[in-house]
This record gives structure tokens, C-alpha cells and sequence, in this order.
């Protein structure tokens, strides 16, 4: 019978935040951008943003 050793390390809420914080600002700046700027009334931001939606395969109308 083989046992099998695993080390755990414990990393401290302060490197969780600092690996999670990018993560969720590049989400937000995503939905901003494909959601916030496709309703704008600036007809080139609307249009550059409906472009990536077909782009990304999202559905629009």
C-alpha cells in the first residue's frame, strides 16, 4: 500500500484579494463594455460594441 503525502499551503486573504481584484475588474470593464456601451446613444461606440458582440458569437437582436 502506497500513502501519498500533499502539502497544503495557506495562502493569506491578502494574496487572494490581490489574484481576485484583476479578475473582477476585467469582468466588470466586459459587461461595461459589450452591455453599458452597446445601449450608448454615440452611434460609434454603439456600433464598435455591436460589432464585438457578433464578434464573440453574442446575440443582439
Amino acid at each position: 500500500m502506497q500513502q501519498q503525502a500533499t502539502l497544503h499551503i495557506a495562502r493569506p486573504k491578502s494574496a487572494l484579494l490581490a489574484i481576485a481584484m484583476p479578475v473582477l475588474t476585467a469582468a466588470l470593464l466586459g459587461v461595461v463594455i459589450v452591455y453599458g456601451v452597446g445601449f450608448s446613444p454615440i452611434a460609434a461606440a454603439h456600433n464598435a460594441a455591436h460589432d464585438a458582440r457578433h464578434v464573440n458569437v453574442f446575440p443582439c437582436h
